[in-house]
């Protein structure tokens, strides 16, 4: 079955909202697991800056890595695994239930969705799960992962324990609301990502499609992956400074009587004078190799638990098809 269709394989009824659950949300616990150190060599290179004076550039991203691994221990690099564990999985299950659920919306009546609505049903779907669960747990991944201690010295003991340790001290300081500090940036950052990404992956997959002997086929899943991990890399070039600014916002509290605005703005031309503009694609080599690599194992694996489920649900008593 085409790729710009609601319907399910064979022409039969689309997914249902289970299915969309419990194939996403699976797909993103693989996907964290396979690829946070990534994330939090990211976060580390965006909070760093520049060492002026002292003939010092910044760090690569391989630099920046083998620094964690050998001063907190290789366990350092999964900080924060803990809050993206507990956060990816409704995440994934919401950005895909809410992605199939935007695209049958903009479909024509005979079910075909264009490129245009494609791209806004991506659009909705990440400022979905951007509103729902991703600034929420940023706030706290990045408030862990920001901490510089060893995980090896028990004296060496951290503001921040875990993920709940974390949420708690948050919202007991600073209030409930500092956990949706950067909401806005977080939103125009998902949607942006997850409207170029369904959008990159639905067009690939269509293309492949078209050119198996059996169009209506389910795609072999070494080809999910690959689409999947050239749509995932389109995002992250597109809103890089929109990741910094977001990063370095929810790493500290607010200031009395500073407004989400002037934090935004006073942040962007701090970096700006002091940094210079390459500050705010700083990171960005181990984002996309973060978000890519995370996307071809999220696509793939979804697509799979899909079938499978699919499948389960075909099976019934006479071989009937049913919700």
């Amino acid at each position: 079955m085409s790729a710009k269709t609601v319907q399910g394989p064979g022409g039969k009824k689309p997914a249902s909202a289970a299915t969309n659950l419990i194939a996403g949300g699976g797909a993103g616990m693989m996907e964290a697991l396979a690829c946070h150190p990534l994330d939090t060599i990211k976060v580390r290179m965006q909070l760093s800056r520049r060492q002026r004076g002292k003939g010092q550039g910044r760090r690569g991203f391989i630099k920046t890595g083998v620094e964690i691994a050998k001063k907190e221990t290789p366990l350092g690099l999964y900080k924060g695994l803990g809050a993206v564990l507990t956060g990816i999985v409704p995440k994934m299950a919401i950005r895909f239930t809410s992605y199939e659920w935007y695209k049958q919306l903009l479909a024509s009546k005979e079910g075909q969705v264009s490129g245009g609505a494609n791209f806004m049903a991506g659009l909705a779907a990440g400022v979905t799960e951007a509103v729902a669960v991703v600034c929420p747990m940023e706030v706290v991944k990045i408030r862990l992962q920001a901490q510089h201690h060893s995980m090896s010295d028990p004296l060496d003991v951290p503001k921040y324990r875990n993920a709940a340790h974390a949420c708690f001290t948050v919202v007991k300081e600073e209030g409930i609301a500092s956990l949706y500090r950067g909401v806005t940036l977080t939103a125009l950052r998902q949607g942006t990502n997850q409207a170029a990404n369904f959008t990159a992956y639905t067009e690939l997959k269509e293309i492949l499609q078209q050119r198996q002997d059996d169009p209506s086929a389910p795609l072999p899943s070494w080809k999910t992956s690959i689409i999947g991990l050239i749509s995932g890399a389109v995002g992250p070039f597109s809103n890089a400074p929109i990741d910094t600014i977001k990063t370095r916002l929810q790493r500290n509290p607010a200031e009395p009587g500073q407004t989400a605005l002037n934090r935004i703005t006073s942040i962007a031309s701090q970096m700006w004078k002091q940094e210079g503009i390459r500050a705010f694609w700083m990171g960005i080599t181990p984002r996309v190799m973060r978000v890519a690599p995370g996307q071809a194992v999220t696509f793939a694996v979804y697509e799979y638990l899909k079938g499978v489920l699919e499948k389960g649900r075909e099976m019934l008593p006479g071989n009937e098809y049913q919700e």
